[in-house]
């Protein structure tokens, strides 16, 4: 599996990839700009991440409107809607607004607030059948 993570706290994105070690392999960048740059060269390379891991508060381009630029991505690649890259914004914030907003307008697959624990972001990895329960 090819992970994209985003966060422009480092420990964030140490924690992360130490949680995904062994599911896949992992790239890391802090900015929203970066994560634009990785993820369209992927999909002009034809190997498109399989998850990606966003967080909503950055400076620059945030993470919704990050993802929100990846899903325009994915449309003029016809990239189609069954193959198009799992997304859980990950994020501090709770609040029900937040969390309709990264939906709405960010169009991420899911949501995890932090801290981030092996249990609820393999529970999410189960769910969109990234990984087996085995």
């Amino acid at each position: 599996m090819k992970i994209l993570i985003v966060d422009d706290e480092l420990n964030n994105r140490l924690l992360l990839k130490k949680l995904l070690t062994g599911v896949g392999q992992c790239d890391m960048v802090s900015s929203g700009q970066d994560a634009l740059v990785l993820f369209e060269h992927a999909l002009g390379e034809n190997t498109p991440y399989d998850l990606i891991c966003m967080d909503i508060m950055m400076p620059g381009i945030d993470g919704l409107e990050c993802i929100r630029r990846m899903r325009e991505l994915e449309k003029e690649t016809e990239v189609p809607p069954s193959s198009e890259s799992i997304i859980l914004m990950v994020s501090a914030l709770d609040s029900p607004q937040t969390v309709v907003e990264a939906f709405r307008k960010g169009g991420c697959t899911d949501y995890l607030t932090k801290p981030i624990s092996r249990d609820k972001l393999f529970s999410k990895l189960l769910e969109y059948d990234l990984i087996s329960s085995q």
